[in-house]
């Protein structure tokens, strides 16, 4: 993959190297070889990603389907896969309207070039700045804040460091939308195995975003005074629902919650 104008292709990117764990193309040799030192360390992580993928469609179907969400923003995208937020929520309904917001320029392109989808937008917006990424154009153009939101930051959060304020920006979100918007959030966590994580941290030094593990208290947190649903904050993997084919190597690796403003 060549890179596109202002893309710096010597610095690992966690979108890409997430790509690469997927199987994906869209990456740089940079990105290939910090994907691998972390395999080195944790060589589930294919699999961590595999899961994250289809926690994320269980969750859309949810927000859809039973919680009657009819748009969505998916803050910290990453690059589009086979099955994206939109295919799965317009498979219930094809009227809703989803925004896919991403920092990195190149998730940006390869978005606009294949999410040219009805109801659907690309937005370049960075998490930490919450006034910019509510104010966007492609955001304001499909998501009106007078009627629930869901807000979608799946496996986002662990890498915004605590030096970007990452509690208050959220904060921020979920003063924005409206009573009976639901937020859905996965983050790694420190807990069950610290060492590991901070061999992982250390690959992610060399890359655009840090990894920040977190304890499930300050995951807690995130969702501020929202009613977290049934089963609560817990083992991301399963939520909310077990899948047959898990690895029981990933169990601790983080946590997971839906939750509704009241």
């Amino acid at each position: 993959m060549t890179a596109p104008d202002g893309i710096d292709a010597n610095v690992p990117n966690a979108a890409r190297m997430y790509d690469y764990y997927l199987g994906g193309k869209d990456n740089f040799a940079v990105d290939r070889t910090a994907a691998e030192a972390v395999l080195k360390v944790l060589p589930e992580m294919r699999e961590a990603a595999v899961q994250g993928r289809a926690l994320i469609k269980r969750v859309v179907r949810h927000m859809v389907a039973e919680r009657g969400i009819r748009q969505i923003i998916d803050i910290g995208s990453g690059l589009p896969t086979g099955e994206n937020v939109h295919d799965i929520a317009h498979a219930i309904d094809p009227s809703v309207r989803v925004v896919y917001v991403d920092y990195d320029g190149v998730v940006c392109i390869h978005g606009r070039a294949l999410l040219a989808a009805r109801h659907t937008a690309m937005a370049q917006a960075d998490l930490r700045d919450p006034a910019a990424l509510l104010a966007h154009p492609e955001v304001k153009g499909l998501i009106d804040f007078g009627q629930p939101v869901g807000l979608l930051m799946m496996f986002l959060l662990h890498l915004v460091g605590e030096d970007d304020r990452p509690g208050e920006a959220v904060a921020a979100y979920r003063e924005a939308v409206a009573a009976g918007s639901v937020l859905a959030i996965s983050h790694a966590a420190v807990d069950a195995r610290p060492d590991l994580m901070a061999r992982i941290s250390a690959v992610y030094e060399r890359a655009s975003s840090p990894f920040t593990p977190r304890g499930r208290e300050e995951i807690r947190a995130f969702f501020g005074d929202w009613k977290l649903e049934d089963p609560g904050l817990v083992n991301v993997w399963p939520y909310p629902v077990p899948p047959a084919d898990i690895d029981p190597a990933l169990a601790g690796m983080g946590y997971g919650g839906v939750a509704v403003k009241p």
